[in-house]
């Protein structure tokens, strides 16, 4: 099946709507499983990867959730197509650099994707827009439940779920949310937000996850630890650190329309210039601009644009799929930033420049904050 046939166009996946949508872009909740008696994917020899994924892959596919589902071993994916994936946030960067062994399970909607042999056998995954932490952990909880009748989970009484991680043991959850901040990042308060998130014992991490830099003001917010707490009460814990992050930023934005608007106004008006007018943009530099279009969008200064365009190039500019818009894997960085840049001007010359006197923001009344 051709992965690219498969998956939902880039102005679908924009179009997608959910809570608090404004600040909380995606919610997801990840179960890590591993199989009884077999060797964790890092210590295991080729064979022994095969054996596990022709075991596993399967017995996902057939899962009422899954049906018509794409499934693939990661050798018989390009790395182009390895890293749409990674940019539509479907697999982690560590499952695209795998090969023979390993494989992905993804169904039609792409609310469920499963990792077969990343770092555990199994890194299964329920994806929802906007804040859905608990709609996301019903869904993973009885995908798991429905696979644990069909394979044999490495469990300890004492430790519960069997993982290659210490940090995964027991519970095997991590429940995250990707987070659009540019009001805490320009009043300068995103640090002690970071530190604030990092003592209640969750991790705030970029926009790909460990070790990335938070691209267009986009991060992920998680929790770190996974045994001795049950995983409703992770996910509760966490539901709470976002209610309070999005009124932070609601309150951000707010104050700095009342007292720095010409900053505000000074950064989205740049924006807009630079992206409709560029003629060589990089992917960092486009992140974060679209990042101001979007934050001028949700305070008003859009009025005849919706959103999903913004989320629309969010996806489109990123390297593979601009190379894969193309129909060459072969573009230089230099080539990417002038297709970029020609794209942008394309897509925003139907868009009028900002208006200076925005209307009150969509979603600032006191209904949507309570």
């Amino acid at each position: 099946m051709d992965l690219h046939a498969f998956l939902t166009t880039p102005a679908e996946t924009a179009r997608r709507k959910g809570p608090h949508d404004r600040i909380v872009m995606s919610s997801r909740v990840r179960l890590a499983r591993n199989i009884k008696d077999a060797s964790f994917p890092g210590w295991a020899k080729k064979p022994e990867r095969v054996r596990v994924l022709e075991l596993i892959q399967p017995a996902v596919a057939s899962l009422p959730e899954m049906g018509d589902a794409f499934a693939e071993s990661m050798d018989n994916l390009t790395a182009l197509d390895k890293q749409i994936l990674v940019e539509r946030h479907l697999i982690s960067r560590e499952h695209a650099a795998k090969s023979a062994g390993s494989g992905v399970v993804l169904n039609r909607d792409e609310t469920f994707c499963v990792m077969i042999n990343e770092e555990d056998h199994l890194r299964m995954q329920a994806l929802r827009p906007g804040l859905q932490l608990r709609q996301a952990w019903a869904a993973i909880d009885q995908l798991d439940s429905e696979l644990e009748r069909k394979l044999s989970f490495a469990f300890n009484s004492e430790w519960g779920y069997l993982t290659a991680c210490p940090t995964n043991l027991g519970t095997g959850i991590r429940v995250s949310a990707m987070l659009h901040l540019p009001g805490l990042v320009l009043a300068e308060q995103i640090n002690p937000v970071i530190q604030s998130v990092n003592k209640l014992g969750l991790a705030v991490r970029g926009l790909y996850g460990e070790g990335t830099e938070a691209l267009g003001n986009v991060f992920q917010v998680s929790n770190q630890m996974t045994l001795g707490e049950a995983e409703l009460a992770i996910v509760e814990r966490l539901e709470k650190v976002l209610s309070q992050i999005i009124e932070h930023e609601e309150n951000a934005r707010e104050t700095l329309l009342e007292k720095k608007a010409k900053v505000v106004y000074n950064h989205i008006g740049r924006a807009y210039g630079i992206l409709a007018n560029a003629h060589s943009i990089s992917s960092k530099e486009t992140m974060n601009q679209l990042s101001m279009l979007r934050l001028g969008l949700d305070l008003g200064l859009f009025p005849a644009v919706d959103r999903s365009l913004v989320d629309e190039l969010f996806i489109l500019t990123q390297p593979a799929h601009l190379q894969k818009q193309q129909h060459s894997d072969k573009l230089t960085a230099e080539e990417r930033d002038l297709v970029r840049a020609d794209m942008l001007r394309d897509r925003l010359k139907q868009v009028p420049r900002p208006i200076t006197k925005p209307a009150r923001p969509a979603g600032m009344d006191k209904a949507e904050k309570e």
